[in-house]
């Protein structure tokens, strides 16, 4: 993945620059990713990066202001068309002239009129940065596993952020999995002084934001079309190749509605499973269709299911443990896409932002895998959560839900390819706080977005048939057999209970999942696991027997033996204890 890493450090020693080379090197990926590093002959510095050679404008060289004083090291992306200036900005203004960053990423400033250097996080903290304190020393990185290459005493656990990966999916208040490696929080600006000190900054608290008045229903929903109107075009700009990942429901439309592109300009594709064309190929291709664009189906299918292995291995690695096995397919779909093309326009984080979608919640489920004194930390994580998800429910999805529970996917894009999403657009992330009580979950506004852009793409179903419901009995009898569908697939997948397990094995010779499974979903874990990834699942568990305390392993592999052979769904935990042998056997063990 692209990203930068460091050492910040006043008296430095001999091998400095070696040991940010041998950090850098963790972080190519891909034959597509290049390096660099700089020794800063003023500044306490010695940093490295990494680039994505398709995109070198943004990522593979320092810029300097006009006198040369000011030096900026960004990987990233940006739509505030500031970033070119941003050195000099930061010469009149310090810190504050981040605020005029409009994206995701990270960066460094150099410093040179007082040998200071500046490490900062864009707005929301989506482009991370790992950071390690030491006594005499900021250690830095976009990747953990830059750090545990020349850190050996992290290369633990962290209790509590393994606890909150499996009680909650990922790590919370800004802590890592690792011992004694943090993640720099969102919107920060940490300046490491020439004497050593570090002070810590904000550069914008969303607290000004929270301070809005809410808008009336009307009032909202014209902002958000003007609003919407103005920021798509930032992430199309003229003469870019981009292809866009199209889906059945409302997010990526309300995309496509507005980018209006000329025909066959923007070429756009979906995932698809093995069983059937599942809700989102028929539906995006149709979608295509009426704004004449190229569709294109990636599927997931017998290739993927060669590859799992291999692909788990490097998905849990890349994201540094924060992905589960399961992102195998992620990096899959993605390496594909990349063929299409190297920048992905997407509608993520749409549900979240407009429609203020909390996305991970508690789970108790996974309590009987960890030895008994351990399960006090894992109640802990859900307290830990329901604190965090005091005051805002906008600020908890913008500054703390996107960047440690969305990162874990996000990194696993932006290793094979550029995915951009005008839903955390600054704007657009600042009018959903004015959004009225009575539409804070409802879709009525985002259809209203839809039609004043497109009005051809509201004639065409969404996946769940949400604008249905407007059109009396027969619309309704649309959207709750969409609905079953829906439920009853997942019912038939990661949510199958162990009473219909024990039936479903023996019927197993009927098939019955062909009935249910595809619908909706491209992926299907369970029936995976049992079947035709039993022999991967097996190999890649023989390290089980060995996870050290404070897991129990008996208990891990049974739950694997079970899951194989049919006897229960232990889905989840599969991903999740196979995720946690390859951080032990990857990550923790580095040499």
């Amino acid at each position: 993945m692209p990203g930068i890493t460091g050492i910040l450090q006043v008296a430095p020693p001999p091998d400095q620059l070696d040991r940010v080379r041998r950090m850098t090197g963790r972080m190519v990926h891909e034959p597509f990713h290049a390096q660099a590093t700089h020794a800063d002959s003023v500044c306490p510095a010695h940093i490295g990066w990494v680039w994505d050679t398709a995109f070198p404008e943004n990522h593979a060289a320092l810029r300097w202001d006009a006198r040369g004083e000011i030096g900026l090291l960004f990987t990233g992306d940006d739509f505030s068309g500031c970033l070119g200036n941003l050195p000099d900005s930061f010469a009149r203004l310090g810190v504050a002239a981040l605020r005029e960053l409009n994206g995701n990423g990270s960066g460094v400033i150099l410093d040179r009129r007082n040998g200071s250097v500046v490490l900062f996080s864009d707005r929301f903290g989506l482009g991370r940065v790992y950071v390690h304190r030491a006594p005499d020393a900021l250690y830095f990185a976009s990747e953990a596993k830059s750090l545990l290459a020349v850190l050996p005493g992290t290369r633990r656990w962290d209790e509590r952020g393994l606890a909150e990966t499996y009680t909650v999916g990922c790590v919370l208040q800004n802590r890592s999995l690792f011992r004694d490696i943090h993640l720099l929080p969102p919107s920060s600006a940490w300046t490491f002084h020439r004497d050593g000190r570090i002070e810590s900054q904000r550069y914008f608290d969303p607290a000004e934001w929270e301070k809005q008045a809410p808008l009336s229903p009307t009032a909202y929903t014209d902002a958000l079309i003007e609003t919407f109107r103005a920021v798509v075009p930032r992430y199309l700009c003229p003469g870019d190749t981009r292809a866009m990942s199209l889906t059945g429901g409302l997010d990526s439309r309300m995309v496509l509605a507005w980018a209006q592109p000329a025909p066959g300009t923007l070429p756009c594709y979906t995932f698809a499973g093995p069983y059937r064309e599942c809700a989102d190929v028929r539906i995006a291709r149709r979608l295509a269709r009426v704004a004449r664009q190229e569709h294109s189906v990636i599927d997931v299918g017998d290739a993927f299911l060669n590859q799992f292995s291999q692909l788990a291995e490097r998905s849990s690695y890349q994201s540094d443990g924060t992905m589960d096995v399961s992102g195998a397919v992620e990096l899959y779909c993605n390496e594909k896409a990349r063929s299409i093309s190297a920048r992905r326009l997407t509608g993520n984080y749409g549900s979240e932002v407009l429609r203020a979608n909390v996305a991970f919640r508690p789970t108790a489920q996974f309590e009987p895998l960890f030895e008994a004194p351990f399960r006090a930390e894992l109640r802990r994580a859900a307290t830990t959560y329901a604190e965090e998800r005091q005051g805002s429910r906008m600020t908890f999805i913008l500054f703390k839900q996107v960047p440690w529970h969305h990162y874990s996917r996000r990194t696993l894009e932006t290793g094979k390819l550029m995915p951009v999403s005008p839903f955390l657009d600054n704007a657009l992330a600042q009018l959903a706080y004015q959004c009225p009580e009575s539409l804070c979950t409802k879709a009525d506004p985002l259809l209203s977005l839809i039609s004043r852009g497109d009005p051809r793409l509201m004639r065409i179903p969404t996946d769940r048939s949400l604008h249905l419901s407007r059109f009396g009995w027969l619309g309704k009898m649309a959207r709750e057999y969409r609905e079953f569908t829906a439920k009853a697939e997942y019912a038939f997948d990661y949510g199958m209970p162990k009473s219909l397990v024990t039936v479903d094995r023996r019927l197993r010779a009927l098939r019955l999942e062909r009935l249910f499974l595809g619908r909706h979903k491209f992926y299907h874990f369970r029936t995976w696991y049992r079947d035709s990834l039993s022999a991967q699942i097996s190999t890649l568990s023989r390290s089980l027997p060995t996870l050290p305390s404070p897991f129990v392993p008996s208990v891990a592999q049974k739950a694997i033996t079970e899951h194989t052979k049919g006897k229960a769904n232990h889905t989840l935990a599969i991903h999740k204890l196979l995720s946690s042998q390859l951080i032990l056997s990857r990550l923790l063990s580095e040499t």
